[in-house]
């Protein structure tokens, strides 16, 4: 399998960010998948039953939350 790597940053509103995690949350949570856009095309990604979360928060010059699933 070739890899795949997307990686997005944008700017919105907390709001707009929330409603993005939550559709995603849905997505994973309703059809055990989640789908990205990229190029004209979508690549869906089938996610296990279980997994690994892993929050990491950093307070400082710039503030982060960053949330990493594995599996």
């Amino acid at each position: 399998m070739d890899l795949f790597e997307m990686d997005e940053t944008r700017t919105m509103t907390r709001e707009e960010a929330a409603a993005k995690l939550r559709a995603l949350a849905d997505s994973l949570a309703k059809h055990n998948s989640v789908e990205f856009a990229r190029d004209g095309g979508r690549v869906t990604v089938a996610v296990p039953d279980e997994v690994k979360l892993k929050v990491e928060v950093e307070l400082g010059g710039d503030n982060e939350i960053e949330i990493e699933l594995t599996w």
